[in-house]
């Protein structure tokens, strides 16, 4: 009898594991153009919980956002490619944010609230949070050695895929693969 428990026990955690692997693999060939830069990770890791400081002065940690898909983004008003990138960001918020999935942008180091209000401003984004991580300690925790770079959170709130550098965020392949992670659970 423990025998054939062990046996079904096994079973079921490898048919888990493939269909796992499948999911990722799924969402790996929605992957296109620039979004081949997304890499999905084997297994969900965690999500350090440092404080940043909200938009309205309060702390803020990634645990606020358990619960639903996570796109997000760290950025600074010095970047270039992240003054391209952000109204797409902006767009894929305004057309699928909700519920189950939001994009969150934390300016990391150096840049006072005036002067991202100015970078928003100036590129017509008024959907986006003005969150910031002053110190850099969330994104050295969560290994941001560039800008920008771009996290996804499951609604475990652990990380399940990066993309470094800027991407097409509104682009038909990043909606679908975020409307695949939000229809499909796929990733936690």
């Amino acid at each position: 009898m423990k025998r054939l428990l062990g046996i079904v026990l096994y079973m079921g955690l490898a048919l888990g594991a493939n269909a796992a692997m499948a999911d990722t693999a799924a969402l790996e060939a929605l992957r296109e153009g620039d979004m081949k830069k997304l890499v999905f990770h084997d297994a969900p890791k965690p999500a350090p919980q440092v404080e940043f400081v909200r938009e309205d002065g309060a702390a803020g940690t990634l645990a606020d956002y358990r619960g639903k898909y996570v796109v997000v983004n760290f950025w600074a008003t010095w970047c270039a490619p992240c003054r391209v990138e952000m109204p797409m960001l902006s767009n894929l918020q305004a057309e699928m944010g909700g519920e189950d999935f939001e994009v969150v942008t934390i300016a990391t180091g150096r840049n006072p609230p005036p002067a991202m209000k100015a970078f928003f401003d100036e590129i017509g984004v008024d959907n986006l949070p003005l969150h910031r991580d002053p110190k850099s300690a969330l994104a050295r925790q969560m290994g941001v050695f560039g800008l920008p770079l771009t996290v996804i959170l499951g609604p475990e709130g652990r990380e399940i895929a990066r993309l470094q550098g800027d991407a097409t965020w509104d682009s038909e392949s990043a909606k679908a693969i975020i409307a695949a992670l939000i229809e499909g659970g796929g990733g936690s």
